[in-house]
């Protein structure tokens, strides 16, 4: 809706990221919890929650009749997700890893061999009572990771890319809400 809303300005308090296997299906509505035998929470991140970075890439075509460019050819759309996980677990470690899982000893072993695992990832954040988003990617893999520190005065922190890959019908993600404002909800 055009004009100015301060009941449109979101502040997104408490969230949570989610994975599953690619093309897991999230819950219909929001009245409905996350199916936990499908989609696994990944726990607790930093403070920092999760930036999403949405790049589009336009190629200029130039010509000898003019110093600027004529048009522009779209080449490219990226959207990822980054976030950093602080809790150490059977998800979170083969998660950051690119895949695998831990033994019956607890043991994750890190292949020396490129592994790239797609999966669904979930994310949910919530203003207040009355207000939640979720962002859902049906299909993408961990890209990039981040240098870990292992030391005596902070936690680790599984620093990690998400990149959305093509889903079904063209898709990259869809993000969804219950409101568009408390007052309407």
């Amino acid at each position: 809706m055009a004009g100015q809303n301060t009941g449109e300005i979101r502040i997104a308090g408490v969230g949570r990221i989610l994975v599953a296997a690619v093309n897991a299906v999230p819950p219909a509505d929001f009245t409905k919890s996350w199916d936990s035998a499908t989609w696994h929470d990944l726990g607790f991140t930093t403070q920092d929650g999760v930036k999403l970075v949405k790049k589009e890439k336009f190629d200029p075509v130039e010509t000898w009749q003019a110093v600027a460019p004529v048009r522009l050819v779209h080449a490219q759309r990226d959207l990822s997700l980054k976030f950093q996980l602080v809790q150490l677990n059977a998800d979170t470690v083969p998660f950051f890893f690119g895949g695998g899982s831990l033994d019956t000893n607890l043991n994750y072993v890190i292949s020396g061999l490129p592994n790239v695992q797609e999966r669904a990832l979930g994310i949910e954040f919530t203003d207040g009572p009355a207000v939640t988003h979720r962002i859902v990617i049906p299909r993408g893999a961990v890209t990039e990771t981040e240098d870990t520190a292992i030391m005596r005065t902070a936690p680790i922190k599984l620093g990690v890319t998400f990149v959305a890959l093509l889903g079904a019908g063209g898709s990259l993600a869809t993000w969804s809400m219950n409101t568009l404002s408390p007052a309407s909800a």
